[in-house]
């Protein structure tokens, strides 16, 4: 099977720049988006044989997700199920008989850190959803994590060091997710892959230069792991500020 998951940044302007033409050639069973920054009705994408779900958030062209299925799942619900994180349509859950698949734009804790000590308590909560998810069926959860883990996951780790996506918090929580048994699968399979990133700042040409970050994610329940085939980061694909990325299990 083969997921992929990509921060469109804004898919009404995606599509403009290629979207169903990335969307047709990389052919997933699964297919997520974040940061669609669009409301429902303001886009119809023409996706036959995939069943669509979405999640907007209460702020108009803001944040937002989108899982495009060509499996019909069990079941499917919408955020955490807690009203403080559930506004800004950050979380899809897809039920199927084998595993739970879930897609997140997890909150960037912004300039100054303005919103850290809330991205702090979601962090805990996401968490949590997880582990009560995870005593039913294993899960796979994937997008834009808002963090690079380690030194090697950014090309400019020492100025960056209390910037928003590489605090020792926003690292150490990262942390914490993998401890409490779940594999980072593009690390799993390139544990010393160096200058391989899946966002590029808009500004100072950086992804020309290719100064980025690996900030989005495909990981899954341990249990999964002789289920892993690859793990792949489209840095050839543009479109967005961010590429997709792509998991591959048997």
């Amino acid at each position: 099977m083969k997921f992929i998951s990509w921060n469109v940044n804004g898919i009404r302007a995606c599509v403009q720049k290629g979207f169903m033409d990335v969307f047709n050639e990389l052919d997933a069973d699964i297919f997520c988006i974040q940061e669609s920054k669009m409301q429902a009705g303001q886009l119809e994408l023409d996706m036959p044989g995939y069943h669509q779900y979405w999640n907007y958030a209460e702020k108009k062209g803001y944040s937002g997700t989108g899982i495009f299925t060509k499996k019909e799942p069990v079941s499917v619900s919408y955020g955490l199920g807690i009203e403080e994180h559930d506004k800004e349509g950050r979380v899809i859950t897809l039920e199927f008989e084998e595993f739970y698949f879930i897609t997140v734009y997890t909150p960037n804790s912004q300039s100054e850190l303005a919103r850290l000590d809330y991205r702090m308590r979601w962090e805990d909560a996401f968490l949590t959803y997880l582990k009560e998810l995870e005593k039913k069926k294993p899960v796979i959860f994937c997008g834009d994590l808002n963090v690079a883990h380690k030194e090697i996951d950014l090309k400019n780790p020492k100025t960056n060091r209390k910037n928003a996506g590489f605090t020792d918090e926003e690292r150490g929580k990262f942390t914490d997710l993998l401890n409490a048994g779940f594999i980072d699968t593009f690390r799993y399979f390139y544990p010393e892959k160096e200058g391989i990133y899946s966002w590029w700042s808009y500004r100072f040409s950086a992804r020309k230069k290719n100064a980025g970050w690996r900030i989005d994610y495909f990981c899954v329940s341990e249990s999964l792991q002789p289920r892993l085939k690859d793990a792949v980061i489209h840095t050839e694909i543009m479109g967005s500020d961010h590429c997709p990325v792509e998991l591959d299990i048997e």
